[in-house]
């Protein structure tokens, strides 16, 4: 993966700080043009390595529309576990998966 200068590839980042049971949430996305090159993975490894550096964090969420396979397959290997689904009028159907702070793997 080589980085371009000076262009933006995507967003990444936390919905929040931690809340009051430690629970952080993560979200990413990447420009369509750089999709598919390693960026979101990137991305979510660093906002992990983060959260687990922080010792008021549990919990990391990450909530995922079920027809973003891309998304789906990028945390993998990173240890989350799927631990409920929401349908939204609007959105549809949202994964959501967690991982334990103390477990987070390298990816």
């Amino acid at each position: 993966m080589s980085e371009p200068d000076g262009v933006v590839v995507g967003d990444a980042g936390f919905h929040g700080p931690p809340d009051e049971a430690g629970m952080v949430e993560v979200g990413y996305t990447v420009v369509p043009g750089y999709r598919r090159q390693g960026y979101a993975r990137a991305m979510l490894r660093a906002l992990l390595v983060r959260a687990a550096a922080d010792p008021d964090v549990r919990t990391v969420r990450a909530r995922i529309g079920s027809d973003n396979t891309a998304s789906l397959a990028c945390i993998e290997g990173f240890g989350f576990t799927r631990i409920g689904e929401q349908g939204d009028e609007r959105v549809g159907l949202t994964i959501t998966f967690e991982v334990p702070a103390d477990a987070i793997q390298a990816g």
